[in-house]
Order: structure tokens, then C-alpha cells, then sequence
């Protein structure tokens, strides 16, 4: 089964971290990444570029409306997530519980619908 590993953390504590101390989270990133991928559970992961980047869409009544800035104002932005795959929802969250950010941030874990994939003419 696949689970969608969401990362949230403070975008301006990073940002205040030194540059020795963000070389040591990335390090720590690439390690768990590297881990995943050796045991076969990792299918995709990607870090989101910073939330001053996102823009919001909705559609209301026939007409497009643009936002710059996130879905929502939050103390934790969406900064990356894990698409993996696991037996079942527990050994998702054990997973989940070694992402680097869960020391210090928050990390969400959603099952994946899967759907077979329809024929096209």
C-alpha cells in the first residue's frame, strides 16, 4: 500500500539556523532518503521550494481566482513530502517517525488511493 509522507516545518527557523547546522539537517535528509530507497520502501520524495513560491487556485462560478501565497497561514509550511510504500499504516508511521523533521516539525501521514488505471482510445 502507498502512503503520502507530508513534511511541515518553520521556514524561519531554518532560516536561522547556521549554515553548519543546515548542511547537518540536509545530511541527515539524504541519509534517510538513501535508507528508504535501500529497503525498498521509497517510490518518490522532493523538497518544495519556499511557501513565498506557492500560489493558490480556486474556480468559483465560471471564474479562475489567483492567489500568491499558500493554501493556508500556518506557523508550519508543507515543505516536501515522501511517497512510500508499506505493509500497512503501522509500518508507515514507523517510517514517518524517522523523518528528520519529526524531531522538529510535524509530519502527516495519508494513505494513497490506488485506482486501476482506465483504458484510453
Amino acid at each position: 500500500m502507498k502512503y503520502l509522507i507530508l513534511i511541515y516545518d518553520d521556514e524561519k527557523g531554518w532560516a536561522k539556523l547556521t549554515e553548519k547546522q543546515q548542511q547537518e539537517g540536509m545530511a541527515m535528509y539524504m541519509k534517510f532518503t538513501q535508507d528508504l530507497k535501500n529497503s525498498g520502501h521509497w517510490v518518490a520524495s522532493h523538497q518544495l521550494q519556499p511557501i513565498a513560491t506557492a500560489t493558490t487556485v480556486r474556480e468559483r462560478d465560471g471564474k479562475r481566482l489567483v492567489t500568491d501565497g499558500p493554501y493556508a497561514e500556518t506557523r508550519e509550511q508543507l515543505g516536501g513530502f515522501y511517497l512510500i510504500e508499506a505493509k500497512n499504516l503501522d509500518e508507515a508511521l514507523s517510517i514517518a517517525a524517522r523523518v528528520p523533521s519529526a524531531k522538529w516539525g510535524v509530519v502527516e501521514v495519508r494513505p494513497v488511493v490506488e485506482r486501476s488505471a482506465q483504458a484510453t482510445a
